[in-house]
């Protein structure tokens, strides 16, 4: 569900004509319904009502840190994989403490920032990771508090480059060896052994692999608290969100017309095929979202810049490129795309979507059909509110884009559109070069 909709044929985000932030702050401009994340945060809370629960907004999928603030103010807390997400993170006014520190290659200065700023566990992925972090703790006097990434080798059937369950991907111990690395943990002693974790993969749209990784980790994190009284058991993140048809699956009508066997995975339905697994085991249950919370909340506005025709090929030419939103690029991902101002007396136009990039690559959809626009109108990619702008890049030397945060009637800028200035200024002519 999500808060875009059309009143009088402009297209809104909550009460805010988005026609009217394009022309204030320009385009390519990223812009982020808070109630929408509202609403996905507490329909997911709601669903596991009666479990310990801790939701640790993945925040690499959009760490804005107006984002960040509005997940702190909910009560969420933040799985985090580098140095810099845990400074956004108490930049942003978070609870480091309740936080989850992930990733595969944690160097020795973000485990020292980590520790110094008491998070509440580390993921860890590997042995020589274990030692590392026991080091850096050694060093500090202290006892880092480690949950290991169990791999459980379970299909997400999602896309190649997001799934991170089965064995061939570098994530994780495989769990027909996790029992040896807990044993090996717990010699080390300035490891605390607070949890354990799993997380197969991202934009998963049925429950059952859920259930499947679930079920076949569950008798290893009986045995896990049975041995070592670990306190928790993260189950991970990767709930999917509606691309195709994205404008209308905002409405409770369209959800409630999906034929029983096609409804997209929800919530509620996630929640009650967990909970009967997970509420036996008295241990808190932390959930690591980030597409779901934030995906559907967010959109891209950009400007026509060219209507090209070709021969046999129409080119719609925006002002966002890949380096704005990759991810069409890079996983061959839909976007809708969607007018500000609909006009149904228009004709089709079937077009190419592209950017100004001189790449090929640079094509947000192919014989894409919406109606007739021209130069100047104003376009919005829906469903870009995760990995967005945090997936964004300069390439061509293109300034990052402007993001906005809306509430009911209000918006405001919270990330200004960066600055030829500011994108050189830690560059330098090496006086060698000068002459």
């Amino acid at each position: 569900m999500h808060h875009f909709r059309y009143v009088s044929h402009k297209l809104h985000c909550e009460d805010v004509d988005l026609a009217a932030v394009a022309q204030l702050h320009g385009t390519p401009t990223y812009v982020y319904s808070a109630q929408t994340i509202t609403d996905n945060y507490r329909r997911l809370a709601a669903s596991l009502t009666g479990l310990d629960l801790r939701i640790c907004y993945a925040m690499k999928a959009n760490s804005n840190l107006a984002v960040l603030r509005h997940f702190a103010n909910l009560g969420a807390a933040f799985d985090l994989v580098s140095g810099g997400e845990l400074r956004r993170v108490l930049a942003a006014g978070g609870r480091a403490q309740d936080s989850v520190f992930a990733g595969v290659g944690k160097t020795e200065a973000e485990i020292q920032l980590a520790l110094e700023a008491g998070v509440y566990g580390f993921h860890v992925e590997s042995e020589p990771e274990l030692a590392r972090i026991n080091h850096v703790a050694g060093q500090l006097g202290r006892k880092a508090p480690i949950a290991i990434r169990i791999n459980p080798n379970v299909d997400a059937k999602t896309h190649a480059k997001i799934t991170t369950g089965k064995s061939e991907n570098k994530f994780g111990i495989p769990l027909t060896v996790a029992a040896e690395a807990y044993a090996a943990a717990a010699k080390y002693p300035h490891l605390q052994l607070r949890g354990v974790q799993m997380h197969i993969g991202s934009q998963l749209t049925t429950v059952a692999p859920f259930v499947e990784a679930v079920e076949k980790v569950l008798p290893f994190v009986q045995q896990l608290k049975r041995d070592y009284g670990i306190q928790y058991f993260s189950v991970g993140g990767g709930l999917g969100i509606v691309y195709q048809d994205a404008l209308a699956s905002g409405a409770q009508a369209w959800w409630d017309a999906q034929p029983a066997g096609e409804r997209p995975l929800t919530p509620e339905v996630y929640g009650a095929a967990l909970k009967p697994l997970l509420a036996p085991l008295g241990l808190k249950i932390l959930l690591e979202p980030g597409r779901f919370l934030v995906g559907n909340s967010g959109v891209l506005l950009s400007r026509v810049e060219y209507l090209k025709r070709g021969s046999g090929k129409n080119f719609l030419i925006l002002d966002a490129a890949m380096n704005d939103l990759v991810r069409p690029a890079m996983y061959d991902a839909y976007h809708e795309l969607v007018p500000l101002v609909r006009d149904t007396a228009r004709p089709a136009l079937k077009a190419d979507i592209v950017g100004p990039i001189c790449e090929s690559g640079d094509c947000f959809a192919k014989d894409r059909t919406l109606q007739q626009l021209g130069e100047g109108e104003y376009v919005a990619f829906l469903s870009a509110g995760a990995y967005g702008y945090t997936m964004a890049s300069r390439y061509n030397t293109r300034a990052m884009a402007a993001e906005v945060l809306v509430s009911g009637a209000r918006f405001e800028l919270v990330n200004a559109r960066e600055s030829f200035e500011t994108m050189v200024a830690g560059e330098k002519i090496p006086g060698f070069l000068k002459t």
